[in-house]
């Protein structure tokens, strides 16, 4: 277990989940390792514009957290791929409705910039 993590079981339940899921990029990771296992590069398209060092430390620590496993293949070159553990994919609901949420954000602040864009009566 990480150290941030032991920190915040002292603390309450949230801040577990926020230890864990907190970061750039983890609940981007686990929405798109939902469907199956990925490789790296793979994984990383999907994610976005994410540096590739920024990758390896987010999902080194989702695995580390016991989110993700990671299995190494003995090919030349040799081929990664990771995926959700059973407590990763239990995220799922979660992660749906964040997704959910998100959208309706979004949404809802491009509508709210778009009305404030809009030129004064007045002018």
């Amino acid at each position: 277990m990480r150290k941030p993590v032991e920190t915040a079981l002292a603390v309450c339940p949230v801040e577990v989940a926020v230890s864990v899921l907190g970061g750039a990029w983890k609940l981007t990771i686990v929405k798109n390792l939902l469907d199956g296992r990925r490789r790296f590069g793979e994984l990383g398209r999907l994610v976005g514009p994410v540096n590739p060092r920024v990758l390896t430390r987010q999902l080194r620590e989702l695995e580390a957290d016991g989110l993700v496993h990671r299995t190494v293949y003995p090919e030349v070159p040799p081929r990664v791929e990771y995926s959700l553990t059973e407590l990763g994919a239990s995220l799922e609901p979660v992660v749906v409705w964040l997704n959910q949420w998100g959208a309706t954000y979004a949404t809802a602040v491009g509508a709210v910039t778009h009305h404030n864009a809009k030129p004064s009566e007045s002018s």
